[in-house]
């Protein structure tokens, strides 16, 4: 069995067809997904699909981006929500992102700090985003580990390597996403050959960076047996080996999924 580990099923694009999307996600042997959130204000539709499957799950949290636009991320709140609903298995997606800044940066690192706060209390891993920040990223890992230990993802990876060793030494987990299997991705492949296999998941990030050979399309959650044949491929083991490993990884990461449902 295969898992998406992060996908956004409550975006737009897949208003008009979410029972096929779900049905092909089933054939395609991908047994459980995150959807994940990226706006508190739009938690409650995040939440409301999880409804849906049995086997869709949660995030709640705020993108980097929205971070200026959206209500503040009060981790005493969070807490109380996490405590109401079992299908809230994350904490983000939330992080820093120097490429597009369509937030003030110093905001983005506050709420980052507040994610990782809520992950540390509740026991539930933060979910990361970092773009063009490896350096920021880095210190905040550090000191925010400093702290105290917390579980986490670096979703949808394309840094190099001393942010994936810094994240490897701090116990969290990297996840792989469409985009390694893309042509121009040679420097991102031989970081991610580097990295051990117990801290490897993978995602689709759906509806976005389609994997090849569906590149160019919208994304879906059944895409993901492209990006898992391709990174059998590449780490030179058996593709039912891979789906063990990543699936392994994700149940103790996300500890509130129950493997048995």
């Amino acid at each position: 069995m295969l898992i998406d580990s992060h996908c956004h099923l409550d975006f737009s694009d897949f208003k008009e067809d979410m029972p096929l999307v779900l049905q092909r996600a089933k054939e395609s042997g991908v047994g459980v997904m995150q959807t994940i959130c990226t706006r508190l204000s739009r938690f409650p539709e995040v939440l409301a699909l999880t409804s849906q499957e049995d086997n869709i799950y949660c995030s709640v949290g705020i993108h980097p981006h929205n971070v200026e636009e959206e209500p503040e991320f009060r981790p005493f709140e969070i807490l109380e929500e996490i405590d109401l609903n079992q299908k809230i298995i994350g904490i983000g997606e939330t992080g820093l992102d120097y490429f597009y800044d369509h937030s003030d940066r110093e905001k983005q690192r506050a709420s980052f700090v507040a994610h990782i706060e809520v992950a540390r209390e509740s026991g539930l891993p933060v979910i990361i985003h970092s773009r063009d920040a490896d350096k920021d990223m880095i210190q905040i890992l550090k000191e925010e580990s400093a702290k105290g230990t917390f579980p986490g993802v670096i979703h949808c990876f394309t840094a190099g390597y001393e942010l994936a060793k810094a994240a490897v030494n701090c116990g969290l987990s990297i996840s792989l996403s469409g985009i390694i299997t893309f042509k121009n991705a040679e420097e991102l492949r031989a970081v991610a050959k580097t990295l051990p296999i117990d801290h490897l998941l993978l995602e689709t990030d759906a509806p976005f960076l389609a994997p090849v050979p569906c590149r160019g399309q919208r994304n879906e959650p059944s895409f993901l047996k492209h990006t898992a044949e391709f990174v059998s491929t590449m780490l030179d083991i058996d593709s039912c080996v891979l789906e063990e490993k990543t699936t392994g990884n994700f149940y103790r990461l996300f500890n509130r999924v129950n493997p048995d449902t």
